[in-house]
């Protein structure tokens, strides 16, 4: 069935507050990298299901949502301000109880409509709440909004999160949570309690109030996205090639940024950008483990950074899939703890509210959030594990990659999301597309596939054999050459930011 014409109708809304937590008073305060993300929208993930056997699903899940809740219990609060004398506000979480949201929908379609399409189907931004929130709305929306779509077959279970209250990995921290109590029905513990300490920053952060007149909407642009699946053999392939371009014994880069160094090169030949044009990728990391000391794993709260590389398409492009992926190497090895330090200092001195609009400039970006480790597939709620992730509208831009991990293990799927003219060129780039897994139900599809470097048009019956290796490359320059390019952009392209986890890293 065609998910253009459908509509997805509300049966239900609820306000879900912790099953015993009771403590309306408690002050959490909020860190520059959380402050930081106050003009951005919210976190949106969700998981597909086939529908459980049992139709006391959704009791279950607002039971076992409020059982969470009592241990996750920022998400039932809401933002709050407090205005001081020398015209400053400090933000903070109020732990009050309030609430989060869940709401019951239905749509005439099936779990197929949802997966099959070449692209995304658009209803499935209709799959989520607060659409149209920014995080400092989190004062008067909830902190948490859950909505549960059944389809004919099967549900989705979309969340929404205030983005100044968790990254990537404390978002999916309070999923796997969520679903280990309502796998285990009766039993309230979870193996992972949140950690909510606060001490190593000097808090409240107090931010001048003329600050808060510049805190802006992103303007959300019309874009395709596409699901592109990666296996573990070609993940294998892409990192073993990448290698074995680099010329430096010393690095070994991995299989994360030999594929998003594989989808840097293919964009950017998509989008047909003159050579001498220089295209930057940011990559969204994650502080915890890179702070010392460290911060625990179950902290709970947002703390991600970036780092840019940044190369001219005729370097990106000649230089091989190592070229790329040394760049992204070298840049996350200096997203260290001095770094990370200097960067929030700064931002105290000096708090600017990060806007999406920031990044259109004349200078082609992708931007990578999200990790391939983060634990999506094992969210088995008691009725059987996801057979897909898809996100919502919120913080999307042009060249927004969302990584995930894919269903089988050790495999990735990347998330793009572009102009509709990139996104056909992406897929009919050969180059790209034989490192590309196809879902089953596709395979036996004939596709037209356009080659990276000679543009011939190409008719491939998919269920064949991946496309051929191709390398049109001639010779090969210098290493010597590559390396000074490498260095003198390590003294340009590490813009260290505090910025937003745009899908969550």
């Amino acid at each position: 069935m065609s998910s253009a014409n459908t509509e997805v109708r509300f049966i239900s809304t609820e306000t879900i507050r912790p099953a015993t937590h009771t403590e309306s008073t408690q002050r959490l305060e909020i860190t520059p990298w959380e402050l930081n993300h106050l003009a951005l929208n919210t976190n949106q993930k969700g998981l597909l299901f086939y529908k459980p056997k049992d139709d006391t699903f959704i009791t279950q899940l607002k039971t076992s949502l409020s059982c969470t809740l009592d241990h996750f219990f920022p998400l039932a609060g809401r933002l709050a301000t407090e205005t001081h004398d020398d015209n400053t506000i400090s933000v903070f979480i109020q732990c009050n109880n309030t609430g989060a949201e869940f709401v019951h929908a239905t749509v005439d379609l099936t779990v197929t409509d949802i997966l099959d399409p070449l692209y995304v189907p658009r209803i499935v931004h209709d799959f989520f709440r607060l659409n149209d929130t920014i995080n400092f709305d989190g004062q008067s929306r909830p902190l948490l909004s859950v909505q549960v779509t059944e389809l004919t077959d099967g549900i989705f279970v979309g969340c929404t999160m205030n983005h100044s209250v968790v990254d990537g990995s404390s978002f999916w921290h309070f999923i796997n949570s969520w679903s280990e109590i309502s796998r285990n029905k009766s039993a309230h513990q979870i193996s992972r309690p949140p950690n909510f300490n606060r001490s190593f920053h000097n808090l409240p952060i107090r931010i001048p109030a003329p600050r808060f007149d510049k805190l802006t909407r992103s303007h959300i642009p019309a874009l395709e996205e596409r699901v592109f699946h990666f296996s573990p053999q070609n993940i294998a392939k892409l990192k073993a090639k990448a290698n074995l371009d680099i010329t430096n014994n010393h690095i070994m880069v991995s299989s994360l940024q030999a594929v998003l160094a594989h989808v840097w090169r293919a964009v950017t030949r998509a989008r047909n950008v003159d050579s001498d044009v220089e295209v930057i990728y940011k990559v969204l990391t994650g502080n915890r483990a890179r702070l010392n000391p460290p911060l625990p794993e179950d902290y709970f709260g947002c703390s991600t950074g970036s780092v840019s590389a940044s190369a001219k398409v005729d370097e990106l492009q000649k230089w091989g899939l190592g070229f790329g992926a040394e760049l992204l190497n070298r840049v996350v090895k200096l997203h260290n703890d001095a770094m990370i330090r200097d960067t929030w200092g700064n931002w105290v001195k000096e708090p600017i509210f990060f806007n999406l609009d920031d990044l259109l400039t004349d200078k082609p970006i992708l931007v990578t959030g999200s990790s391939p480790r983060f634990n999506v597939y094992g969210n088995d709620f008691g009725w059987g594990c996801p057979i897909g992730v898809r996100s919502g509208c919120a913080n999307k831009l042009d060249g927004k990659m969302t990584v995930y991990p894919g269903v089988a293990k050790g495999s990735m799927d990347i998330e793009a999301c572009v102009s509709p003219k990139t996104l056909t060129a992406l897929g009919e780039d050969s180059e790209f597309m034989q490192f590309v897994s196809v879902p089953c139900s596709n395979l036996y599809d004939t596709v037209t596939v356009r080659c990276g470097h000679c543009t011939n048009l190409w008719s491939v019956n998919m269920a064949r054999q991946s496309f051929p290796m191709l390398d049109h490359r001639i010779g090969q320059p210098s290493s010597t050459a590559k390396e000074a390019s490498i260095t003198s952009r390590l003294g340009t392209l590490s813009r260290y930011s505090i910025w937003i986890d745009v899908g969550g890293k």
